[in-house]
């Protein structure tokens, strides 16, 4: 008994191995037949097969099929796609087909840069002129209004250092100074820049007679009177010295003693401690207008015309001092 049953189980065992083997070799051969059983996409009509001939015996046996041949097709810059019918864009596209043909040789970027879009137009009063070949006409000026360029002066002595004789006046000798106008203009000017010790603030132009009135007015004058005060007198504010103009630049006027190198305007004075003293402000204070009022008064002696804020409305704010000379002695306001 335990032997059939062992020679049973090997013939199963065998049987097993057979079906094995057999499953194995069909699925080779179906694996080796799939790309003949396989589906093909149907030809198209022109190039489906030719038919056989009525009575051949060829026609029994089908022809496969020939396989599809794909072409590959690249893009070219000239072929556009047609225009949608109507919208608003029609006409302009209508407008665009014309030249295509015309641009078929061309670069593909005319057509681009011809349909490109355009900046509206400016409104015509922000338009730039128009270029024009004829040279601009000079603008006039009333009389009142023109600009009038002053003679440059022409320094003789670059150095500052002393002039005209005296030791205390500290400037530089310049050339002489034509006149703009008849009556103007300094034969023989100097600019100085510092008298007795005091500067001025704007180095002024005058001849030498006012140079040397301005100096002993300082010296014998302005000095003892601040005194101390502040530390002394360091330094005049200079409104005006040599301007070839009118008198208080009036039309028709006489020429100012300013226009000959005369005259000298003075609006403040300075303190060494920097405090500042102006004529406008300090001539009505009680401390501060007692020394104008005296400096003003003791410059009748040097000079010859003497003007301060009692004067008139011109000289409210300076002190106005020249050398001009009248027979009936200094004239003092």
């Amino acid at each position: 008994m335990r032997r059939r049953a062992q020679a049973g189980r090997a013939i199963a065992a065998r049987a097993s191995a057979l079906a094995a083997g057999l499953a194995l070799a069909a699925s080779v051969a179906s694996a080796a037949l799939a790309p003949e059983t396989s589906l093909r996409p149907l030809p198209r009509a022109s190039e489906a097969a030719p038919s056989a001939p009525a009575g051949s015996g060829a026609a029994a046996e089908a022809q496969p099929a020939p396989r599809p041949v794909y072409v590959p097709v690249f893009y070219k810059a000239e072929v556009r796609p047609t225009p949608r019918p109507g919208g608003a864009g029609s006409q302009r596209a209508k407008a665009l087909v014309a030249p295509r043909a015309a641009l078929a040789d061309g670069p593909a970027s005319a057509l681009a840069v011809a349909a490109s879009l355009r900046p509206s137009l400016r409104p015509r009063g922000l338009r730039a002129p128009a270029p024009s070949n004829r040279p601009a006409k000079a603008a006039v000026l009333p009389a009142s209004t023109a600009v009038r360029t002053p003679v440059p002066t022409v320094a003789i002595n670059s150095k500052l250092g002393k002039v005209c004789g005296s030791k205390e006046i500290i400037g530089r000798k310049l050339a002489p100074i034509p006149g703009r106008i008849n009556g103007c203009g300094i034969a023989d000017p100097v600019q100085v820049y510092e008298v007795s010790g005091v500067r001025l603030s704007n180095p002024a132009r005058m001849d030498c007679v006012t140079a040397k009135a301005l100096n002993d007015w300082t010296k014998s004058a302005v000095k003892p009177t601040f005194g101390r005060l502040g530390g002394g007198i360091r330094e005049y504010r200079v409104a005006a010295g040599y301007a070839c103009r009118t008198r208080n630049n009036q039309p028709g006027a006489k020429i100012s003693e300013h226009g000959k190198g005369r005259a000298i305007d003075i609006s403040a004075f300075t303190l060494k401690n920097g405090q500042t003293i102006t004529v406008l402000q300090g001539w009505n204070r009680k401390v501060e207008g007692k020394l104008l009022r005296s400096v003003h008064k003791q410059a009748c002696k040097p000079f010859g015309t003497v003007l301060g804020p009692n004067a008139d409305r011109f000289h409210r704010d300076h002190f106005h001092l020249d050398t001009a000379r009248y027979r009936s002695g200094s004239y003092c306001r």
